[in-house]
């Protein structure tokens, strides 16, 4: 009996990409590699805050994971799990249990959870693969789409090596046909070894296409997820430019080395002499080259995973002639400024962060508070505030963090029955402003 025509194709595919035993009924194949993780797959429900409405609010949502440890470690992505104060889990054969965050980060969308689960238990893990796929390998997504019960959706790598732009720091994706729709996020894509080469993260409700972490990224970071509770990312402060750059219509006259497009005023590499149109040969001996904007990621993350404090030798040349300089990086910290509800006032707000919003801090090198959602008709509202808006002075005094503007909320609730009026003084888009917020009317009693 022949096979359907789309497994036919996929066969094929299967064959060329190496599959276990190409011979085999393809079905056979397909069916072994879900079998070798499907009961690793994990459904998560999470308990989160959502500020967009000027306050933050409880609110359910759902993702998917998949075990990598017979103790109970799972991987999914950050965004699922972020700013959770429950995770709770089910597994493939309907046992429950709350998870803990191990580590998490925000630049490549992983997290690290644990089970909670007795001393001594033993959980399924799947294995995460080593090997880079090619282009055409056939490969499984697993999740629980739209939070419904587990699936699998095959298809094929339709790119190995996808640049994403404003995604692309630190990875290249894998971008598949296999349908990854919403709720698959942090579940597993698997080949037909059954063997786990990527962490879904990026799809659509058409699932048309859909965008995978490599495992072999994946692989890089554990260690410091485990180890730190974070990427623990070295941060240098320098940006960088390929030799040949199609989407800036540029190219540089040299076979090796990569370009220094920018440096942060407040980085280890300008404060060492590091400059624009700098070539970069090589890093502590190293030689590196980027020649396109794919090669970028890889070396962002060899920088990012470096020990901090401890120089490291960019050899490069400038004007024709050969200079080095030494460079000593910085923990990069929280990528995600913290954010905080002030429910009279009618607004949230968040610590301005150069990685997070990078935007405003141009505007506030030395750190600051921004308004982060504004209540419909609340206090704020009323009063003129807008997102974004950064809280330069309150009553007079230097807003430098939201510790410091929560100190000044509570006093403020503490004096409700002498005084409901402050003046702030904002930054919008670089202009300075002074509002007049009133908080008499208060928002719990409203009818």
């Amino acid at each position: 009996m022949s096979l359907p025509r789309h497994i036919a194709v996929l066969a094929a595919a299967c064959a060329m990409a190496g599959c276990v035993n190409p011979a085999a009924d393809f079905r056979d194949t397909v069916r072994s590699a879900k079998d070798a993780v499907f009961p690793s797959l994990v459904y998560i429900r999470v308990v989160t805050e959502d500020a967009s409405g000027g306050k933050l609010e409880k609110v359910q949502a759902s993702g998917s994971g998949v075990i990598v440890s017979e103790s109970g470690e799972l991987l999914t992505n950050h965004h699922v799990v972020d700013r959770a104060s429950r995770i709770r889990c089910q597994l493939t054969n309907g046992e429950i249990y709350d998870a803990e965050t191990i580590g998490k980060d925000k630049d490549l969308d992983v997290a690290l959870l644990k089970l909670s689960a007795p001393e001594g238990s033993k959980f399924p893990a799947a294995k995460l693969s080593t090997r880079r796929l090619d282009i055409g390998a056939v490969v499984l997504a697993m999740g629980a789409p739209w939070g419904l019960a587990r699936s699998v959706s095959m298809g094929i790598i339709s790119c190995n090596d996808r640049y994403l732009e404003g995604a692309g720091d630190y990875t290249l994706w894998y971008q598949t046909d296999a349908a990854i729709s919403p709720g698959n996020s942090g579940g597993p894509l698997v080949d037909t070894f059954g063997e786990v080469v990527g962490l879904n993260a990026r799809g659509n409700t058409q699932g048309a296409q859909g965008f995978t972490i490599p495992s072999t990224t994946i692989l890089e970071l554990l260690p410091n997820l485990r180890a730190h509770g974070d990427a623990h990312w070295a941060w240098f402060g320098v940006d960088w430019q390929p030799l040949k750059d199609f989407e800036r219509d540029t190219a540089f006259d040299a076979t090796n080395g990569v370009i220094v497009a920018g440096t942060d005023p407040q980085g280890p590499a300008r404060a060492a002499g590091l400059e624009p149109n700098d070539r970069v040969v090589a890093i502590d001996g190293e030689p590196v080259t980027a020649v396109f904007r794919e090669h970028i990621p890889a070396l962002n993350r060899a920088l990012a995973l470096r020990e901090w404090d401890k120089p490291a030798r960019f050899d490069f040349i400038r004007g024709g002639r050969p200079m080095s300089v030494e460079v000593v990086a910085k923990s990069k910290g929280s990528v995600e400024g913290s954010e905080r509800e002030f429910r009279r006032w009618g607004f949230t707000a968040k610590d301005i962060n150069r990685f997070d919003t990078p935007d405003l801090a141009f505007f506030a090198p030395d750190g600051g508070v921004f308004v982060s959602s504004v209540s419909w008709d609340g206090n704020a509202d009323n009063a003129g505030f807008a997102v974004r808006d950064i809280i330069r002075k309150w009553n007079g005094v230097d807003v430098k963090d939201v510790a410091t503007l929560q100190k000044l909320y509570d006093e403020a609730m503490d004096r409700l029955d002498t005084t409901t009026q402050v003046g702030v003084d904002i930054s919008r888009n670089g202009r300075t402003m002074h509002i007049i917020l009133n908080y008499r009317t208060d928002p719990d009693k409203e009818e």
